[in-house]
């Protein structure tokens, strides 16, 4: 069953990169047929569960078998936890399931650990940028009358790297209804999509920051974002000098004061 992830970037592949079904079919290891159905749909993969599971025996002792894992960071390579001696630990509280379960179970933990490593690797925001690849988007708050009133208004803006042409909308709120609908007018008003977008970890956007600074983003933002093939850059996932992403968020924020200035 694919994945919301793997939805997105095979189409990324196919309508981004340019690659073709075959290509994306070998590298992805996918048959031939899910690659065309994932390209052509314009929605995500949905499981629907035919019947209901029983509960399996080593379900009580997958958080113990994690812990143990885990452990294997600061031990030396002799003492470390294997799948034998996993199996021998739990079988002291009471496990009596199949030993093939265990190591199915701890292959599965060791390929989400050396996942997690990989996510760790450095992504650089670039600092030159080609017309039309890149934007960013944030925030602001700004003072308006309104029926006789002084309210706060939400200001949503997306500004384009590279000719830093700028899109503000405001907004009553900065709910996620508000958030997709500031793109979809920012788009309507530049005349495109930008291939990436870097977002100032908004919680609309993001929807926990992890150890290491890791951004997940949401999901429904995650199926919007997939279904343009834009790819979310999260400012935290991002190694970039201080001095010059400042720099970078200080013309957002100068856009929303320099449109307060002129109204």
């Amino acid at each position: 069953m694919l994945t919301v992830k793997e939805w997105e970037q095979i189409r990324r592949a196919f309508y981004i990169e340019g690659k073709n079904i075959n290509e994306i079919a070998r590298e992805t290891g996918r048959a031939w047929r899910t690659v065309k159905k994932m390209v052509e749909s314009e929605e995500p993969p949905r499981y629907t569960r035919r019947q209901k599971q029983k509960a399996h025996k080593l379900g009580p002792y997958k958080k113990r078998i994690r812990q143990l894992l885990a452990q294997n960071k600061t031990l030396p390579r002799k003492p470390r936890w294997t799948s034998p001696t996993i199996l021998l630990e739990i079988q002291k509280d009471g496990y009596t399931g199949a030993a093939s379960t265990v190591r199915h179970f701890v292959a599965q933990v060791r390929k989400e650990q050396k996942a997690a490593v990989r996510q760790k690797t450095q992504v650089f925001l670039p600092l030159e940028f080609d017309p039309g690849t890149d934007a960013q988007v944030d925030w602001g708050e700004g003072t308006v009358i309104m029926n006789g009133k002084q309210v706060t208004a939400q200001l949503f803006l997306m500004k384009l790297s590279y000719s830093r042409r700028t899109f503000i909308m405001a907004f009553p709120s900065q709910k996620q209804e508000s958030f997709w609908l500031g793109h979809v007018k920012a788009f309507e008003f530049f005349g495109g999509v930008p291939q990436r977008i870097s977002y100032d970890n908004l919680k609309t956007a993001v929807q926990t920051v992890l150890k290491g600074k890791n951004g997940l983003s949401r999901k429904p933002f995650t199926i919007f974002a997939a279904s343009i093939c834009l790819r979310v850059i999260s400012v935290h996932q991002v190694l970039v000098m201080k001095k010059v992403w400042s720099n970078i968020v200080s013309g957002i924020t100068g856009g929303v004061s320099w449109f307060l200035y002129q109204k």
